[in-house]
């Protein structure tokens, strides 16, 4: 490793918190922040951050402040008692580069708990894995980055340009979080979150909507099932349309760095309703779905396509041609970006990867997206993912591995040294 005296120290110092950021880890995938559900986890975590001698602020998501703002994702649940923390180590000296580290505490849900080999909010450590769900996605990342600046500060070090610590919600569903933290004035020259995709630079994701269809039909008993009208039944010609669709996309121009993949864009049918009685025919049926798109497509251009393609369905059937389907579409609408990776701030990171693996970080395509949206679209600064190595994100037995976190916080606390530059 080719480090100063003042650098070494520093990475001495986060060996020795290494059971502290595993603990807090743990105590973070102990709370089942599920969409909803975040107060606790968010109690954890403005508990922790008071311990560390940070004084955490309650940034809230108000729908009327925010809803003029062009990346808000209208959504149909409730945020009252919701919020994000957000704290500032102020500057210590001149000089530096602002940064800011932004990590989500929000979690998808776990279910079916069955496919599960243990309780997923009980956090166990097999083989040097730590499994629950969140663990990697990213509760792993979010103690790294906490501690990396407790590392810096233990080891005798202020920064000479503030440094802003944001722990937020919806991630995973709608991006409020981050966007309500950057409409309230945080944001930086450096923009650095933890999503569990590696040691990688990640310099492109795609965009990202999410839309509900709801169908009527016509009840009847199924002795006499052909004098209704089916309206599961029916949803299936409009899924089999959006799945062409998904082709379409896949066929398209593609930008540069998703030409050598196979099936970048991704359609999803992640929720279905539809019926209550076995014998009789469902009148009511819906449908939630997932579709991603290319950067350089604009959300209202793919909403509209998405929109166009369902309605051709729709036309193709006598029943659906005069009872139209009813298309909503809520919470994700985050357009992709694709950046260069010769960037200043990519180039710090990678010399503090390379110093410490005697290598150059990888560069990363995401087909999914992340709280970056909100900095590349609406912040000043240059924004990456970084972070630990997980697997099964969003899946069942999710689990991170653990000397990637340690890894993350050493990588971290470096980047703030060069970045940021040391007070003394």
């Amino acid at each position: 490793m080719n480090l100063e005296p003042r650098e070494q120290k520093i990475i001495d110092t986060v060996n020795t918190l290494a059971d502290d950021i595993i603990d807090f880890t743990c105590r973070l995938v102990a709370e089942a922040s599920t969409l909803g559900n975040e107060k606790s986890v968010l109690n954890v975590m403005e508990g922790e951050l008071e311990s560390l001698g940070l004084a955490p602020r309650r940034i809230p998501i108000d729908p009327e402040v925010l809803s003029a703002h062009p990346g808000f994702a209208p959504t149909p649940w409730s945020y009252e008692n919701r919020y994000n923390l957000v704290t500032t180590e102020a500057a210590a000296g001149s000089g530096g580069n602002s940064a800011l580290f932004n990590g989500h505490l929000d979690v998808v849900s776990p279910e079916p708990i069955k496919f599960w080999q243990h309780d997923p909010f009980d956090p166990e450590v097999h083989d040097g894995w730590l499994y629950g769900r969140g663990a990697g996605d990213m509760k792993a990342g979010v103690a790294a980055m906490i501690y990396s600046l407790q590392a810096v500060k233990k080891a005798g070090f202020g920064l000479n340009a503030p440094l802003t610590l944001e722990t937020v919600i919806e991630e995973e569903c709608s991006g409020n979080g981050a966007l309500a933290c950057v409409a309230a004035g945080y944001d930086a020259d450096a923009v650095l979150i933890p999503e569990p995709f590696g040691p990688t630079l990640l310099t492109a994701q795609l965009g990202v909507l999410w839309f509900k269809v709801c169908i009527e039909g016509a009840p009847s008993h199924v002795q006499s099932a052909t004098s209704g009208t089916n309206a599961v039944e029916k949803c299936h010609l409009l899924i089999s349309a959006l799945h062409k669709l998904e082709a379409e996309l896949n066929a398209e121009n593609r930008p540069g760095v998703y030409q050598a993949m196979a099936h970048p864009i991704n359609l999803n049918i992640g929720i279905f309703k539809g019926g209550d009685w076995p014998s009789t025919v469902p009148a009511e049926a819906e449908f939630h779905a997932r579709l991603s798109y290319f950067p350089g497509i604009a959300y209202e251009q793919m909403r509209r396509r998405v929109t166009a393609v369902i309605t051709a369905a729709a036309d193709s059937d006598s029943w659906l041609s005069s009872n139209p389907p009813q298309i909503q579409f809520y919470g994700f609408r985050s357009d992709g970006h694709s950046l260069s990776r010769r960037q200043p701030f990519l180039d710090r990171l990678n010399s503090c990867h390379r110093a410490l693996t005697d290598e150059d970080a990888h560069e990363y395509a995401a087909t999914c997206t992340t709280d970056l949206r909100a900095f590349v679209h609406f912040g000043h600064g240059q924004a990456t993912c970084y972070g630990p190595v997980a697997r099964n994100i969003h899946a069942a037995n999710e689990s991170v591995n653990m000397d990637s976190i340690i890894n993350t916080a050493r990588i971290y606390a470096l980047f703030l040294a060069r970045w940021c530059g040391l007070a003394e």
